[in-house]
């Protein structure tokens, strides 16, 4: 299976996916730390994520399967939703905790 089939089964198979460089409890950029405070505030439940920095192809195809060239990217029912700063602006608006909700219904 190529990379690009692997990030598809993964944000098709799992509700929410986070990309990020390190782990929830250790993430290693700003950004990453951002995003997991922003989905935890939000309350989400069935967060999966992928630490980028174990896997060099996985880090470089999730760029190419979204056309998105930064990391974290946040997929929710299999769509790509943004990075840390859509992210945040989404929770202000109320909008992500929106998202989130519907995927645990």
């Amino acid at each position: 299976m190529d990379v690009q089939e692997i990030i598809k089964n993964q944000v098709t198979a799992n509700p929410v996916v986070l990309y990020m460089k390190g782990s929830p409890k250790f993430p290693q950029c700003g950004f990453s730390g951002l995003a997991i405070q922003i989905l935890q505030a939000s309350g989400a439940t069935n967060l999966v994520t992928v630490d980028v920095l174990q896997d060099p192809a996985i880090r470089e195809g999730i760029k190419t399967y979204a056309n998105w060239p930064t990391i974290p990217q946040l997929y929710i029912n299999g769509e790509f939703v943004g990075g840390a700063d859509i992210m945040r602006d989404l929770y202000q608006q109320g909008e992500l905790q929106k998202m989130l909700a519907e995927t645990a219904a």
